[in-house]
């Protein structure tokens, strides 16, 4: 028994205290984990479809050109996370992770800066196909892949910045403790390739999701504009016609007043003339 635990001592300083070995992300649990979090992923963005207001939920088409972009942006990012997190001494796990935080992360911020860039130009440029969420009308296969290939570039623009922050030295304490609770390579991996991403991305697929499909966002808010326009300018007339409403009663008062000065002048007119009499 001695030896054995010394030999297994040994071999995780060896390792460089790995906790899930280096094929731990590309054996067939670890692929298990992984389609069974693109699955749980993608049925969070048909349930976002379906709280959008239906009078305007996208169609199925449109939801299918916006998300897919996502999907092929998330699976490009994924796959380069689990290649990189096996080029890194020690735990792949743990490596895996700390890429994944910061894709959601700073990655987001890149993402929101890029795909604003993109609606600029094409307000600027007249370049309709880089606008994200617009496909044009009938929606136009030629504008979805222009769209695809903005977003995986910019996907890539994250991974190349991210990689490049990796390099920095403090990230070997940050992976010495990250995981350091979790001693089963079984839930370790379980951690990291589906309880932690589930819970990140199904918060980054809702927000990424609005952000390609902002534009629809904006034509909501100028048909808001107009209809509180339309109130403000409703109210004024109201506010008009019950503002002249006491200018025509007092002008009836003054008809009336008029009236009553004649008969009061008719009245005094007999004494006045008994008194002369």
């Amino acid at each position: 028994m001695m030896n054995s635990s010394l030999d297994f001592m040994t071999n995780v300083q060896v390792q460089g205290g790995l906790h899930c070995s280096k094929d731990a992300l590309t054996d067939v649990f670890g692929w298990f984990l992984q389609v069974l979090l693109a699955c749980v992923a993608f049925t969070c963005l048909i349930a976002k479809r379906f709280c959008e207001p239906i009078t305007e939920r996208r169609s199925w088409l449109i939801w299918f050109y916006d998300t897919s972009k996502q999907g092929m942006g998330a699976m490009a990012i994924h796959l380069a996370n689990v290649w990189l997190a096996g080029q890194y001494k020690g735990d792949p796990c743990t490596w895996y992770l700390i890429n994944f935080l910061l894709d959601s992360s700073m990655g987001l911020l890149i993402i929101f800066i890029g795909i604003r860039f993109c609606q600029y130009l094409s307000r600027k440029k007249a370049w309709e196909a880089i606008n994200f969420g617009e496909y044009g009308k009938p929606p136009s296969t030629n504008a979805w892949l222009a769209q695809c290939c903005l977003y995986v570039s910019l996907m890539a623009i994250v991974k190349v910045s991210i990689t490049l922050f990796m390099q920095l030295d403090f990230w070997e304490g940050v992976k010495d403790f990250i995981l350091s609770p979790i001693n089963n390579p079984k839930v370790e991996l379980a951690f990291v390739m589906l309880i932690i991403p589930f819970f990140v991305n199904m918060l980054m697929f809702w927000v990424t999701d609005n952000f390609l499909m902002h534009k629809r966002h904006n034509k909501r808010h100028v048909r808001k504009d107009s209809i509180e326009s339309s109130l403000l300018t409703r109210a004024k007339v109201k506010y008009r016609s019950i503002k002249r409403k006491p200018k025509i009663q007092d002008s009836e008062s003054d008809i009336l007043l008029s009236g009553d000065d004649e008969l009061l002048d008719s009245e005094s007119t007999p004494i006045n003339r008994h008194v002369l009499a």
